[in-house]
Formats: structure tokens, sequence, C-alpha cells
């Protein structure tokens, strides 16, 4: 079966986002591996070896992973969201509520006529997040 997996690069602040994630999403940290923990240890600048080469973290039964890009391969992430979803509403007004903490919020987290909670926002480490509650019946 074809596996899809957000990959999350950042911009030397992986392990800060790793553990703030940990928080947010309740996420377990599978593994996570520096530049200079890794074979390529001894090609890697100092200032570079205690950045994170590659981590997976578990997000209920989903993976998410995320590495500190080398600086010239850095983008800003856009033109994507990584969706998270659950029908315990008031779980998932909490998991925006600390996603959006020092971030931007491009819709706040309310009720819409597909949802009981649905809010838009882009954490502070710059990955924009899609908070989806209960479905709401369709008519």
């Amino acid at each position: 079966m074809l596996g899809v997996k957000p990959y999350i690069a950042f911009r030397g602040n992986c392990r800060e986002a790793i553990d703030f994630y940990k928080q947010a999403l309740g996420a377990e940290e599978l593994f996570s591996q520096t530049y200079g923990e890794s074979p390529m240890a001894e090609h890697t600048p100092d200032s570079h070896k205690d950045r994170i080469m590659h981590s997976s973290l578990r997000v209920s039964e989903r993976l998410i992973m995320g590495a500190d890009a080398p600086p010239q391969w850095f983008s800003k992430p856009q033109g994507f969201s990584v969706s998270i979803s659950d029908p315990d509403t008031a779980r998932m007004g909490e998991v925006f509520a600390k996603l959006s903490e020092g971030g931007t919020v491009m819709m706040p987290f309310a009720p819409t006529f597909w949802s009981e909670g649905f809010g838009m926002c882009i954490d502070k480490y710059g990955t924009p997040w899609i908070v989806n509650g209960a479905e709401k019946p369709m008519a």
C-alpha cells in the first residue's frame, strides 16, 4: 500500500518543533538523528552537527517526519497544509489553540456548515495547519 506522510523542512529549529508537536499534538517521538550522529558527520560543518537530519513523530496512527534543511535547500512552506481531524471537537479546539500559539490564525476555530469546529493557522515554525472537529451531517 502506498504511504503518504508529511515531511516538514525546518530552518535550524527542528528539535524545538519536535518538542512543540509532542506537546501540542500528543505526538510520540519515534526517531531523531542529528547530522553529527549520522554517517555524514565528517562532511558536516561544526555549526550544523546539532541540527536534525531526520525525525519521525507518531500522531495517533500516522507519521509526520521532519528535518533541518540545509540552508541552501530551505524554502518556506506554501501551497499545502497539514490536515488533522478528530471527532472530539473540544480536543481539536485545544489542539488548534496550541498550534496557533505564537503563529498566525488564518481562520479562527469555529463551527462551519461541515464541521462542529474548523480552523486554519500557520504555526510559529511556518507550517500551515487545517484542524477539523466532528463532521456535521450534510443535508
